[in-house]
């Protein structure tokens, strides 16, 4: 692992970070904060998936997560949202699709399978990395995101039960396989078997019986441009009903999809987080 570069931050500590990847076959970065806590003890961690088009650093530095992070005592870490220089035809030039839009899923089809495999580098790969390197409870984990990353959050969680305490998630894309978003990218990585695509849609993941231990927690701003076309969070409301899944929905008047957003709720959800990982 090696440092990019470190701030005081807090009273703690935002750095930047990349590795070499096996999952994603080639250097991956992230970014990891440390509360001040960490100087004396190993410390709850949060992973925040950030959305289509972002990176390590999107979350990092617009959020204003550290703060209370630095209050509540949880270290946090931002990965990167795909692998980069892949040379694939097709990787970049959209927004919507390749380099900055991994889905956070392990792709079947070729080329991509080769380097799009982030759903096991963020749940095997990763924490392997931040255990090794920082003063992390890899006990107390809980796991949080935005949009295509709130998507990587709700379905991580479910389709890894136990693995994480808490989630939570920001405007997350929560039935891909109904969508324009994922019905442009599902395919691509997944192939043409939708069955396939069900296996990383959080609704149809509740419909088969996966469960969250615990209650989701999730923001949507009302004014979101995204809301009814690509987020649909009735559909996940909806599923969550059906299975007997604890959720807390809290729409939000007069906010849209941005960071501004996310700033403005972001430490309600580190609270959330942070109660999940006192529980013996």
């Amino acid at each position: 692992m090696e440092t990019i570069s470190e701030q005081g931050c807090h009273g703690g500590i935002q750095g930047f970070y990349r590795a070499h990847s096996d999952a994603c076959g080639g250097e991956m970065r992230f970014a990891v904060f440390q509360p001040p806590q960490a100087r004396t003890h190993r410390v709850p961690v949060l992973y925040f998936l950030a959305g289509l088009t972002c990176s390590e650093e999107t979350a990092s530095i617009k959020a204003g997560a550290q703060r209370a992070a630095a209050r509540l005592g949880l270290m946090l870490v931002m990965p990167d949202t795909s692998p980069r220089d892949t040379g694939f035809e097709g990787a970049t030039g959209d927004w919507e699709f390749g380099e900055g839009a991994g889905f956070y899923l392990d792709a079947s089809q070729a080329p991509w399978s080769s380097r799009f495999n982030m759903e096991t580098h963020v749940i095997e790969e990763l924490p392997r990395w931040i255990e090794a390197g920082f003063p992390a409870d890899p006990a107390r984990c809980g796991i949080s995101g935005h949009s295509m990353g709130g998507h990587g959050a709700l379905t991580l969680a479910l389709r890894h039960p136990g693995r994480f305490r808490s989630l939570s998630a920001f405007a997350p894309i929560v039935a891909p396989s109904q969508v324009p978003w994922g019905q442009k990218a599902l395919p691509r990585y997944l192939g043409e078997d939708q069955s396939a695509w069900r296996q990383h849609d959080a609704c149809a993941l509740l419909d088969a019986g996966m469960r969250f231990d615990g209650e989701i927690l999730i923001d949507q701003g009302l004014d979101d441009r995204f809301l009814a076309t690509q987020l649909r969070p009735e559909l996940f409301e909806a599923a969550c009903a059906r299975a007997g899944q604890s959720l807390r929905l809290r729409m939000q008047p007069g906010y849209d999809h941005s960071y501004w957003f996310i700033q403005s709720f972001i430490e309600a959800h580190l609270e959330h987080h942070a109660a999940s990982s006192l529980e013996t």
